[in-house]
């Protein structure tokens, strides 16, 4: 028949409670609310589904892949104590999911857009844990703090950085003043 579009529950793809962690896994732990009539598992695979391989529907590019390399598990739910309709939903991502070395990628596809599914009230990343075969492809700074103070000749307290706002739309003398005034300033 070909190809067939289609919605299907995310817990037939991505909810494995039979999945045993590995020491390379990244591991979240989400407080999930689901809204009424979705169970948890729905609502914990949905999160695992959407921060890693899956979409709310079939498409024809998942032919493409082996999800089961990449794919997050949701591998174990439990009741949040005292809160009515409230899990903790454990997530388990492989380290093949992510560029080595980049935080943004990581948080991009963890908690990148799944905050606002319509089979969620709330949603909370409530821990992380970053195994250290995914830490260790971090190669931090060129050099050590010594030689920033050196550069700056600025010891004996703390450097900070900010973002300039608005980010747009100031004329490149105001820029040019709120930088100076941060950059005095610490």
């Amino acid at each position: 028949v070909g190809f067939q579009a289609g919605v299907k529950d995310y817990k037939l793809t991505y909810y494995t409670p039979e999945y045993e962690t590995k020491d390379t896994d990244i591991l979240a732990a989400f407080r999930v609310t689901p809204q009424p009539g979705v169970p948890p598992e729905e609502a914990g695979a949905a999160v695992a589904a959407e921060s890693s391989t899956g979409t709310w529907t079939t498409v024809w590019t998942d032919g493409l892949t082996s999800l089961d390399r990449y794919k997050g598990r949701c591998y174990h739910i439990e009741p949040v104590p005292g809160e009515d309709s409230q899990y903790i939903c454990y997530i388990a991502y492989p380290l093949d999911l992510f560029e080595e070395g980049s935080v943004t990628n990581m948080f991009t596809s963890i908690v990148g857009n799944v905050f606002g599914f319509k089979a969620l009230r709330a949603l909370r990343l409530e821990d992380l844990q970053i195994p250290p075969a995914y830490s260790k492809t971090f190669q931090g700074p060129p050099h050590g703090i010594q030689v920033e103070r050196d550069k700056l000749n600025k010891y004996g307290r703390p450097l900070l950085g900010c973002t300039i706002k608005p980010k747009l739309g100031l004329s490149a003398k105001n820029y040019g003043r709120a930088c100076y005034e941060c950059l005095r300033g610490g």
